[in-house]
């Protein structure tokens, strides 16, 4: 039997078809339970390890609210923050990096690459050196600067009409437009300047604190939801608008609220760690790796940012010695993950 005529003999028996889906459907069930449960143990792990070691029952008594002599102030102020926010915005690059990529539909489409993170940056580095802030002061003026970049991109592309590689391009034009500016504010900085401007080139869990983490929660509850609903519209959107709309998705719509959606996100966790490197654009495909074909990756994703977060901080903070940020983990990892993309989108003709 020829290879097409199988593939008819599958297409028409119903029965077959339903079984399949049945089959992707359990695997990403078992898939998004394995990483859920891997980014718990990797939180919990973070929790016990440190300067002091405390064991797995102290953890959970301190989490539970009981008064550990030690742990009480070492796990709940000082690390137990760190981790909500290593939670937070892992999941919140990871499920922002695979919407604008499965939007766009090409794997370089992450907010990382097309300078969304950068007009966080920028603003932030300028608002240390130029204009003397600090704290939560430098974050909403990150979040500001990261929105603002948002809008301009998407202003610069939408002329005659939705292009999503003609967004990439502006995004990666504005990107390096946004890194001669953040050169030139540090060549002009003082030397106490630039420890704090140096937070927001890289992707730091230092600045975590509950006053950090609890706005940030509230906020993912809003818009974390409201992503996942809209996760299969997004699906639908890989074949093309045409085809989408012709399946009942209203284009328009659905593409404004996951835009908004995902810049809100990006926005967020970059004025609270700092733009992390990668994050944003390895989360999606290795998702869609380990998951496979057919259904919304968003919580893969998300889940698979968690990850990279937590893991990179935990490796950063214990494993060379010195303390490291995060974000040079992520950025060690990133860089040959973002040149196999190259490579690999030579080799297929342009294609990625």
């Amino acid at each position: 039997m020829t290879v097409a005529p199988a593939l008819s003999q599958l297409a028409a028996d119903p029965a077959a078809v339903a079984a399949g889906r049945r089959l992707r459907a359990r695997r990403r069930t078992v898939i998004t339970v394995v990483l859920a449960v891997l980014a718990a143990t990797v939180a919990v792990v973070s929790l016990m390890v440190g300067n002091t070691f405390y064991g797995l029952d102290q953890v959970i008594r301190v989490i539970l609210g009981e008064t550990v002599p030690g742990a009480s102030f070492t796990v709940g102020e000082l690390r137990l923050p760190r981790v909500a926010l290593g939670i937070l915005v892992g999941f919140g690059f990871g499920i922002a990096g695979v919407t604008f990529q499965t939007m766009l539909r090409n794997p370089l489409a992450s907010p990382d690459m097309i300078g969304i993170s950068k007009g966080a940056s920028a603003a932030a580095v300028l608002s240390i050196v130029v204009l003397g802030l600090d704290g939560i002061a430098v974050s909403l003026v990150a979040l500001g600067g990261a929105l603002a970049t948002a809008i301009a991109i998407w202003l610069l592309s939408h002329r005659g009409g939705f292009a999503g590689t003609r967004l990439i391009l502006i995004g990666i034009g504005l990107a390096a437009m946004l890194d001669s500016v953040i050169t030139y504010a540090l060549s002009r900085a003082a030397t106490w300047d630039l420890q704090g401007a140096m937070l927001w080139l890289t992707g730091s869990l230092n600045p975590a604190s509950w006053e950090r983490v609890q706005p940030i929660a509230a906020t993912f509850a809003v818009l974390v939801p409201l992503l996942l609903i809209l996760g299969g519209p997004l699906d639908v959107l890989r074949l093309g608008d045409e085809s989408a709309a012709a399946l009942g998705v209203r284009v328009r719509r659905t593409r404004l609220l996951a835009i908004l959606a995902a810049v809100l996100l990006v926005a967020l966790s970059t004025a609270a760690a700092g733009p992390i490197a990668f994050v944003a654009l390895m989360s999606g495909p290795i998702a869609a790796r380990i998951v496979g074909p057919g259904g919304s990756l968003l919580l893969p994703a998300g889940l698979i940012g968690t990850l990279l977060v937590l893991v990179g901080d935990l490796v950063g903070q214990h494993a060379f010695g010195g303390r490291l940020p995060v974000g040079v983990i992520t950025g060690v990892l990133g860089a040959p993950y973002l040149i196999f993309l190259l490579v690999r989108a030579n080799r297929s003709g342009g294609t990625l």
